[in-house]
C-alpha cells in the first residue's frame, strides 16, 4: 500500500512537472483538488470500506507532512511566475487590514484610521455585488466629458473670488477632471433626483469658506438641472450674510432649502476687557459658536473646520485660547483643535435628533502654496494638471488623525466625507490671481491658493455627498 501511495505522489510530480500551471490566478483551485485528492488517497484505508487496513499513526504523518512539502513547492513555483514590476514604477499597496467593532468597520489606511458606517459606498453597480462596500475617498482624476455639473460662467451665485472663467482664466481642463473611486464607479450626479430627495428638507452647510466653496457648488449643480430657475431665490442674502454669517437658498418648487452657516472654528469666538481696559479676543474651546441656532435642526448638516487653525495666532496659541474664565498663556494648537472637536462632537451628541437629521463632516481641503504661505510670497500660478506622482502628495494631516479619533467615541451616526488626499492631488485647481478680474492682478500679489474655482474641486465633494445620500435610500 506504502509503495502505491508512493507511486501516487512521484506520479503527481510528473503531472505537474509535464502540466505547469498557466497562470498564478489558477494557483488556488488546483492546489486545492491536488490536496483533496490526496487526502481521499491516504485517509481511504481508515473508512470502513477498508477494516484489514494497518496504517501507522508515524507512517500516516510521515505521509501528509511529504504531501504538504510538495504542496507548498509547487505553491511557490507559481508565485515565483508573477510578473515582475518595471524599474522606478512602485508595486501595488498591500490591502487595507480591516477589523470590526460595534457593527463599526474601521479601515486602515496608512496609518489613518477610517470610520466608516457598513451601509455608506454601497454601490448600484450592476457588476458589483449589492452588499460589496466601496470606499469612495480612494481613487484618481480622470478626465471626463460629461463634467462640469453646470456650464461655466451659468451660475450667478459664485463668489467673484472663487469664479475663475469669469475672470479670465483660459485653460479649462480644471473643471473636466471627475473624482474616480478604484473599485467602483460613483453614481452620476442627478440634480433633480436629489432635489426629489430633499423635498420639503433643509441642508445646512456650517463652517468656513472651504464649507461655503462646497454649499456654491451644489446650489448652482441644482439649479442647472431645473428648466425653470426663477423659483430659486435668495432666502438670506449678501447683506445678512455680513451681519449674521447666514446665507440661505430656497427651491421653492421642491421646498428645498440649502442653507451656509459660516463658523470657521465650529467653538465660539470670544471678545472680553481685560482688567487693564483692553480689550482681548480668545476662542472659547469649551462653547458651541452662537450660530447652533440656526442649524440644529436642519435634515442634513455638514461641518468642517481647519484652515483657521493653521493661522499664525491660532497656531502661535499665546493667550488665545480658553476655558470657561480661564485663558492658556500658552496651549498646543493641537490640544486646543481635540478639546475644540470634543465640545462639537459633545455639542452634537447632546442636540441632534439622529431620527431626523444625518450628519456629516467634510475633511480638510488641502492647500497647494510654493515658495511661501498665502501671505508670504505663496503662489499656484501656471498649475495646470494635477499631481501624477503620489510620491508628491503630503501627509496625512495631524487634524484629521484628531477629528477621526473623536467621531470614533461619538453616539452620533457622522459620515466622514475624508476628500483630504483627492484634493491633494489637485495643484491646478485653486483661483491662484483668477480670483480676480484682469484689471486687479498684479505682480506679487496674493495668491489664493486654498480655495478652489468654480466649476471645479468642490462640484465632486457633491457627488460625494449625493452618493452617500442614494446609498442611505437603499
Amino acid at each position: 500500500m506504502a509503495s502505491s501511495k508512493n507511486s501516487f505522489i512521484q506520479l503527481s510530480r510528473n503531472f505537474i512537472t509535464s502540466y505547469p500551471l498557466p497562470k498564478p490566478r489558477t494557483k488556488g483551485l488546483f492546489t486545492l483538488l491536488l490536496t483533496l485528492l490526496l487526502a481521499v488517497f491516504f485517509f481511504s484505508p481508515l473508512s470502513n470500506k477498508s477494516p484489514t487496513a494497518d496504517i501507522s499513526s508515524n507512517n500516516l504523518i510521515s505521509h501528509l507532512h511529504s504531501a504538504s512539502n510538495y504542496i507548498s513547492s509547487l505553491s511557490s513555483s507559481v508565485v515565483s511566475d508573477e510578473p515582475s514590476f518595471v524599474s522606478g514604477a512602485p508595486p501595488p499597496p498591500p490591502p487595507h487590514p480591516t477589523t470590526h467593532t460595534g457593527g463599526v468597520t474601521f479601515t486602515t489606511v496608512g496609518s489613518a484610521t477610517v470610520r466608516k458606517k457598513p451601509e455608506i459606498g454601497v454601490t448600484s453597480d450592476q457588476n458589483r455585488s449589492k452588499n460589496e462596500s466601496c470606499d469612495f475617498f480612494d481613487g484618481n482624476w480622470e478626465m471626463d466629458e460629461s463634467m462640469p455639473l453646470y456650464e461655466p460662467g451659468s451660475c450667478s451665485f459664485i463668489d467673484d473670488a472663487f469664479n475663475c472663467f469669469k475672470n479670465g482664466r483660459s485653460d479649462y481642463d480644471y473643471f473636466r477632471l471627475r473624482w474616480k473611486p478604484l473599485g467602483c464607479d460613483l453614481p452620476r450626479f442627478d440634480g433633480l433626483k436629489m432635489l426629489k430627495m430633499l423635498r420639503g428638507k433643509r441642508v445646512a452647510f456650517v463652517g468656513d469658506s472651504l464649507n461655503r466653496n462646497m454649499w456654491e457648488s451644489l446650489v448652482c449643480a441644482l439649479k442647472s438641472a431645473l428648466g425653470n430657475s426663477s423659483n430659486v431665490f435668495e432666502v438670506s442674502g449678501r447683506r445678512e450674510f455680513r451681519t449674521e454669517g447666514f446665507y440661505s437658498f430656497k427651491f421653492q418648487d421642491y421646498n428645498v432649502s440649502i442653507d451656509f452657516i459660516r463658523s470657521p472654528f465650529l467653538v465660539q469666538e470670544w471678545k472680553f476687557m481685560s482688567k487693564a481696559g483692553i480689550r482681548r479676543e480668545t476662542l472659547r474651546l469649551d462653547m458651541i459658536q452662537s450660530s447652533s441656532v440656526k442649524y440644529q435642526d436642519a435634515d442634513i448638516i455638514i461641518f468642517n473646520t481647519g484652515h483657521w487653525w493653521t493661522h499664525q495666532k491660532t497656531y502661535k496659541g499665546d493667550s488665545y485660547f480658553q476655558e470657561g474664565n480661564h485663558v492658556y498663556d500658552k496651549l498646543e494648537v493641537r490640544d486646543a483643535f481635540s478639546k475644540a472637536l470634543r465640545t462639537w462632537a459633545q455639542w452634537v451628541d447632546s442636540n441632534i435628533n439622529t431620527t431626523q437629521t444625518m450628519v456629516f463632516f467634510r475633511g480638510y481641503s488641502a492647500s497647494h502654496f510654493k515658495g511661501g504661505q498665502w501671505n508670504s510670497g505663496g503662489s499656484c500660478d501656471g498649475e495646470t494638471q494635477p499631481i501624477a506622482n503620489d510620491t508628491y502628495l503630503s501627509p496625512y494631516p495631524w487634524m484629521m488623525r484628531t477629528l477621526e479619533s473623536v467621531i470614533q467615541t461619538m453616539k452620533t451616526p457622522v459620515h466622514f466625507l475624508n476628500i483630504t488626499r483627492m484634493t491633494d492631488y489637485r495643484k491646478d485647481g485653486h483661483p491662484s490671481v483668477f480670483g480676480q478680474t484682469e484689471e486687479f492682478r498684479r505682480p506679487g500679489m496674493v495668491q489664493d491658493c486654498s480655495h478652489w474655482c468654480l466649476p471645479g474641486v468642490p462640484d465632486s465633494w457633491n457627488e460625494l455627498l449625493y452618493a452617500i445620500l442614494v446609498s442611505s435610500q437603499k
